[in-house]
């Protein structure tokens, strides 16, 4: 095997390692947008009726 080959190889093998690595623990969250007269309820994880008071 060449030099070339061999350092062909060892990239191909780490770089999706490095790449999944970089891509891991970082949850995105988007903002729930809820329509006229719900609200957002994160025990029910959905938009609900809001209470009138």
């Amino acid at each position: 095997m060449t030099i070339k080959t061999a350092l062909a190889a060892l990239a191909l093998t780490i770089l999706p390692a490095v790449s999944f690595a970089m891509c891991s623990g970082s949850k995105s969250h988007q903002a729930m947008s809820c329509a006229q007269g719900t609200v957002y309820d994160a025990a029910s994880g959905s938009c609900v009726q809001q209470a009138n008071t």
